[in-house]
């Protein structure tokens, strides 16, 4: 099969990789492969609770400083806006080399990065790293970003090793552990955050994720991963194969719809970004909003659990649209009132079902795409989902700062809102909620009535039988044909 040719109908054949020679599945048990796997979820944990506790600490401290909603949504769409950008690059990369070798190169790049920032903040006065009309805060902004950013190829090459270290009907119970990780960077990285930009300042914080950083690179050191004997024989080539990229995608019927399916949760995700803090912290101190939300991210932990204890049922496109519908109906009612405790209990129950989405995507793609283009198609859906949120978080910042914030906080304004919305300091941020949970909701709807979504259900269901009648031929042959 040519780049440019569709996938035959039984497109299980891709769950494997097309370069058996370059994976070696017999050197090491089941078991002994799925502690590996453990350990490289653990160092890639830890790598993110790093970035994302340094990313939370900047967005915190600049809206704590400043108390503008717009330096928040620039800072968070352009880390997401950066990640669809360098996405492209990253699959390739991932499908080119051995997966450990980038994910240290991305772990020594980070640790970089965070060394410049720490001397720039040093360097530089903290009155002109906050003014935002001067350069130096968005030099600073941008060195945080950029390591961050270039962490997230590990998450991509994570995903690969899930196909190559877990076996096919245990590799949506491992996504599932993938999310839980995200839900622990959360609670750590958001108390961790909270506290350090309220008790030790924006330098000492700086100084910390240099630490973590280090201690990550550290142990990454000292994890192997022998079953890639080598990098698969693969098509990409230099170091941004948008071509191959999209060949990839396109090969798999319906699987530029399912991209398209798993962006619906990004759309709301860039609201999310741009106003979910301000509403917190005027809602909170510092410390206090870094801590519920901590408790709030439990969440991930939850859904996570329960995907790796249940998987995602027979149709992981029907779980993911079902947990969309009902994540739009959260985004539009957690903030009907100002109430803490709705707050926190709807971020907790939206954080519960995102491990579903994302999982159920994964678990897709594991099956059905050759290992080989598997960076590609992760690194294309991550740029085409990521773009989603920084359109919405530029958009949405600065008519919420310019318009709609003021005419909620307005005698008039206030008074229209406050039969559906309640009163209080923060009802233009609910409006803005409630309208983006509603189009969420009708977006995901309109997807289950599509062709489009039937076709690639059953091609996941072919897949998936296709995948245990290999595993069943394989276990009864004797071990000389193995």
């Amino acid at each position: 099969m040519t780049e440019h040719e569709p996938a035959p109908a039984g497109v299980a054949a891709a769950a494997g990789p097309a370069d058996a020679d370059a994976i070696d599945t017999s050197l090491r048990t089941p078991a002994q492969r799925s502690r590996t796997f453990a350990g490289i979820l653990v160092n890639t944990a830890l790598a993110n609770i790093t970035t994302s506790y340094l990313w939370f600490a900047l967005t915190f401290w600049v809206y704590l400083e400043t108390r503008n909603v717009i330096a928040t949504g620039v800072i968070g769409g352009a880390y997401m806006l950066l990640i669809a950008l360098s996405s492209i690059s990253f699959g390739t990369f991932v499908d080119r080399y051995r997966k450990l070798a980038l994910m240290r190169f991305a772990a020594g790049f980070t640790l970089v990065m965070f060394v410049l920032s720490g001397v720039m903040f040093l360097l530089t006065p903290a009155a002109s790293i906050l003014d935002l009309t001067l350069p130096w805060f968005w030099v600073f902004a941008m060195i945080i970003l950029i390591g961050a950013v270039v962490e997230n190829m590990r998450n991509i090459a994570l995903s690969t090793t899930v196909t190559i270290l877990i076996e096919p009907d245990r590799r949506a119970n491992a996504n599932g552990l993938v999310g839980m990780v995200q839900g622990l960077m959360l609670i750590v990285t958001s108390v961790l955050s909270g506290l350090s930009v309220g008790l030790l300042g924006m330098g000492w914080t700086v100084v910390v994720a240099l630490v973590l950083t280090a201690l990550a690179f550290a142990h990454l050191l000292t994890l192997r991963m022998p079953e890639e004997v080598r990098p698969a024989a693969t098509d990409a080539h230099g170091g941004f194969d948008l071509r191959g990229s999209l060949a990839a995608v396109l090969a798999i019927s319906g699987l530029f719809a399912l991209i398209l399916f798993s962006t619906f949760n990004n759309f709301i995700g860039g609201v999310y970004m741009a106003l979910m803090d301000p509403y917190g912290l005027e809602m909170f101190s510092v410390e206090l909003w870094g801590t519920f939300f901590a408790v709030a991210s439990t969440g991930f932990l939850v859904g996570g659990a329960l995907i790796g204890k249940f998987g995602l049922g027979a149709n992981p496109l029907r779980t993911m649209l079902i947990a969309v519908v009902v994540m739009g109906v959260l985004g539009a009612v957690f903030t009907l009132r100002e109430w803490a405790w709705l707050y926190i209990a709807g971020i907790w129950l939206y954080l519960v079902l995102i491990p579903f989405v994302e999982a159920a995507e994964q678990t897709v793609i594991q099956q059905v795409v050759p290992l080989p283009r598997q960076g590609r198609v992760f690194g294309f859906a991550m740029a085409f989902e990521s773009a989603a949120a920084p359109i919405t978080a530029f958009l949405i910042a600065p008519i919420a700062q310019v318009w709609i914030i003021p005419y909620a906080r307005s005698t008039e304004g206030a008074a229209q809102l406050a039969p559906l919305l309640g009163e209080g300091v923060s009802r233009g941020i609910a409006l803005v909620f409630l309208v983006a949970g509603i189009i969420m909701i009708a977006a995901a709807l309109l997807a289950f009535l599509t062709p489009v979504y039937r076709r690639v259900s059953a091609s996941y269901a072919q897949a998936a039988q296709e995948a245990r009648e290999t595993a069943a031929d394989k276990t009864e042959a004797p071990p000389a044909a193995e």
